[in-house]
């Protein structure tokens, strides 16, 4: 009867470890330790949080530069193409623009 439990616990160990392993490599595949380690060091934690609000105002910036850089680029070009009704009113933005820069 003692070997019948001692072969069910072992069994019952191995399956335990078995589980236990494939737990920790699930943890370790979702980082789950840097995660921890950040949220327990609040210097890092404001660091990488003030370090990644630069970076999004810094791209935010370019991007609606560029975005208007290439529409007065297109409301220039429609004036050259002498639309009748478009023409008139991209001219007077366009100089709006120009003489608030």
């Amino acid at each position: 009867m003692s070997a019948k439990k001692t072969s069910s616990n072992k069994s019952k160990m191995l399956e335990l470890e078995s589980r236990l392993e494939k737990i920790s490599l699930i943890l370790e595949k979702a980082k789950i330790g840097d995660y921890v380690n950040i949220m327990t060091q609040p210097k890092t934690l404001l660091i990488n949080n003030f370090l990644g609000g630069l970076a999004r105002g810094f791209g935010t910036a370019i991007g609606f530069t560029l975005l208007g850089a290439i529409v007065i680029y297109f409301l220039r070009q429609a004036v050259l193409w002498n639309i009748p009704i478009i023409g008139n009113f991209i001219a007077e933005l366009v100089k709006i623009v120009q003489d608030k820069l």
